[in-house]
């Protein structure tokens, strides 16, 4: 009977102690040559050869002696568990035993790489090894794990966050997570804003690199260039403020309108964030560019010479507009839908016009989500490399002053790291900004209570306008697909004008043998790749992200701010500076993922996962915490309450977040450039370069393709996610229009 008390009091403990021991002596404890997704160690030479053994066989084959000290931290939690949590032993064990263990795998993981000791002073203490450590493999991940969360129960038993082992999981997990894969290598690279090229540390270069003309200067208000950082920051305001705006206009067609095709404009709302934006911006030249069909035929209408008034800031902040408003649609669905109808309907029961109410009522409860979407907005545009790199002209921005200073002929890493440094103070200003807008104030709308409310229709004076913005950027965005399009069904773009099919016979054509079918493509292989990588990174995106959203929102505890912008760090960094961190930090012990799909993976969770953080705060600020709180006191714990009360409420997040990390681990550029391989090619890094080869129908078609491929995808998780219905009943006049 003892036993099976203990089994019932302590089963998060014993899972993890379990996993921690199987960790230690049935799986491989380093990573070799094959990556995590390869199992060719279960039939080479498992548990005995060298590469594939657990610690435990290590050990007893005397080899890498420095992992024998983990069956202390091991063995600890054996010793309690059988006492009650309310035993202070039963604390403190677990946090020594989790804290030992933890900290024993960081220490010897940073102190032993590759070709031995990474220390001079520990060569001349033991002298130069004979042996040498790889990276983690499954064994080392899964012990390091459960030391991780035997910590963090031990810190629960403490009474920390009242003793709920889920929330302070939680926290500990994800303040781990975000350590190692944006902290540690965003650190890593910032630091040689600092290094010597005798490899010594200098304020001086850093302050020769950081007051550089280039970078600060004003000569626009000469007639001459502007540094990047203004540049930068007047564009991303702009781009900002109108994605906001833009959004926030089709948000309201979509859900407060009788907008006949509804459906129609929502699926093209989010076209554009489905598209590598080189193919934008192409589509765009073709459009407005000096030989372009619009260009043209204004310039023989009116009898003047075509210019090329497309390249520079106009042509950068049109392609990050068409590129950035569906991110804005995305967040401020949810947060329009999510306005209570009850509340609306009390106004107008008092009397209030439709123009009072919206006014007074529902545009004030919009705010948090109108914050969320100009943040992702202002720091989309300042990290977007793309775009400026097709239009740019001589309009410097610091993302391509990064792309250039890291790929080109100078590699000067530390001016990289300098830039990096000035656009991260520009979008975490623009971060704290946010916050003092919202300020204290509560914007929740969805109580406990039932709501049988209907949200009204916008007011005409409103919805006129509205609609003829909507319209008229939608009508503009079905061109500029047109000529995507149009583009991958030509011989030669711009040269030779007849239609032909061979582009996708080229890229995508199959072979049926009696082996089977035979993808016979060139674009097949990086197709399979990015397609695998996406639908793994997307879920875990999303479930970081929300799962963060829920402790942000639902959750006191000490350090809250800074662990809120370590969310956000990896989002506010370019791509390029995140792929070639990550290529620094992760090419050595102990984590040495560089060259295998899980860095690809890895990247696309940490550089996505803000915007799951946003969509789920501006979600959650609309849902009363006495939810929570009567959730709990019917007896559930915090995690039956995160899973049954918040998270069926926050389908518009759970999309929003799905949407944008599965479209953007196709489409994303900047970092997957740095993290490819020969073996984990992706769509992105193969049309770059067919469009360096000149290929730009092949690439055009690639494009196309993904296009239709991740429209079908984005559906797909509209009709799993579902949505929410708060109100009972739906517009009248909208059932009559539809």
């Amino acid at each position: 009977m003892t036993e099976e008390k203990t089994i019932t009091t302590h089963p998060v403990l014993i899972f993890w102690v379990v996993a921690g021991w199987v960790g230690y002596c049935l799986l491989p404890w380093y990573m070799v040559e094959d990556g995590l997704w390869s199992f060719a160690w279960l039939v080479d030479g498992y548990p005995f050869d060298e590469d594939y053994a657990p610690a435990a066989f290590l050990i007893g084959q005397a080899e890498k002696l420095w992992l024998a000290p983990l069956l202390i931290p091991l063995g600890l939690p054996l010793l309690v568990l059988k006492r009650p949590k309310s035993d202070p032993l039963y604390a403190r064990v677990l946090v020594l035993a989790g804290a030992m263990g933890f900290g024993w795998l960081i220490a010897q993981g940073f102190s032993i790489g590759i070709r031995g000791f990474n220390f001079e002073w520990l060569n001349a203490l033991f002298g130069e090894p004979k042996i040498r450590q790889f990276g983690m493999g499954y064994g080392a991940m899964i012990c390091a794990s459960a030391f991780l969360f035997l910590l963090t129960q031990g810190i629960a038993a403490r009474g920390a966050i009242n003793g709920d082992v889920f929330v302070v999981s939680a926290i500990g997990g994800v303040i781990a997570i975000v350590t190692a894969f944006v902290f540690y290598p965003i650190a890593n690279m910032l630091f040689s804003a600092f290094i010597t090229e005798d490899g010594a540390y200098s304020v001086s270069v850093f302050a020769s690199k950081f007051f550089d003309d280039r970078l600060w200067g004003l000569g626009c208000f000469g007639g001459a260039k502007c540094g990047a950082a203004w540049n930068s920051l007047f564009l991303a305001i702009l781009v900002g403020t109108i994605t906001t705006a833009l959004g926030l206009c089709f948000a309201l067609v979509v859900t407060r309108s009788g907008f006949r095709f509804k459906r129609g404009m929502r699926a093209l709302t989010v076209l554009p964030i489905i598209t590598p934006p080189f193919v934008i911006g192409l589509a765009l030249i073709l459009l407005f560019g000096l030989s372009g069909s619009v260009t043209v035929f204004f310039a023989e209408l009116f009898g003047t010479q075509p210019t090329r008034w497309l390249y520079g800031m106009p042509g950068v902040l049109i392609a990050q507009t068409l590129a950035f408003t569906p991110i804005a649609f995305l967040v401020l669905i949810g947060v329009v839908e999510g306005v209570s109808p009850s509340m609306e309907e009390a106004a107008q029961t008092l009397r209030a016009n439709r123009w009072q109410t919206f006014k007074t009522v529902s545009l004030p409860l919009m705010r948090p989500g109108l914050a969320n979407a100009f943040l992702l907005g202002f720091i989309e545009s300042m990290a977007d490399f793309g775009n400026p790199l097709v239009l740019g002209g001589n309009f410097d921005v610091l993302s391509t002053e990064i792309f250039f200073a890291i790929v080109g002929a100078q590699y000067d890493q530390g001016r990289a790291a300098v830039l990096a440094m000035v656009l991260l103070f520009f979008t975490l200003s623009a971060f704290y900004a946010q916050r003092v807008w919202l300020g204290k104030k509560s914007y929740t709308t969805v109580s406990g209570k039932g709501d049988a409310g209907v949200h009204p229709l916008m007011p005409n004076g409103l919805a006129i306008p509205v609609l003829a913005v909507a319209l008229t950027w939608a009508l503009f965005t079905a061109i500029v697909y047109g000529m995507i399009i149009y583009g991958s069904l030509v011989e030669l773009w711009g040269v030779n004008n007849s239609l032909t099919l061979k582009h996708y016979v080229t890229a995508f054509s199959v072979r049926f043998e009696e082996e089977g079918i035979r993808w016979t493509g060139a674009a097949w292989d990086s197709f399979w790749t990015t397609i695998t990588i996406a639908a793994i990174a997307a879920p875990l995106t999303a479930a970081v992200g929300l799962v963060t959203a829920y402790l942000l929102t639902r959750q006191t505890f000490a350090g809250k701010n800074a662990f809120e912008f370590g969310t956000m760090l990896s989002f506010a960094i370019p791509g390029t500076v995140i792929g070639v961190s990550y290529i620094l930090a992760f090419n050595v012990p102990p984590i040495e993922i560089t060259g295998t799909g899980v860095i690809l993976v890895v990247s696309f969770i940490f550089r996505n996962m803000p915007v799951g953080v946003r969509a789920g705060i501006a979600s959650m600020s609309q849902l009363d915490k006495s939810l929570d709180e009567s959730s709990l006191t019917l007896g559930a714990n915090s995690w039956q309450t995160f899973r049954r009360v918040i998270l069926p409420l926050l389908r518009p997040a759970i999309l929003a977040a799905l949407v944008y990390s599965f479209v953007r681990a196709m489409t994303a550029i900047s970092a997957v450039i740095f993290l490819v391989s020969a073996e984990y090619d992706m769509a992105t890094s193969y049309i770059i370069g067919r469009v360096e080869n000149n290929d730009y129908g092949l690439a055009i078609a690639y494009s196309t393709t993904l296009i239709f491929v991740m429209l079908a995808a984005v559906g797909f998780l509209q009709i799993l996610v579902g949505r929410v219905q708060i109100g009972r009943r739906t517009q009248l006049g909208a059932e009559k229009t539809t």
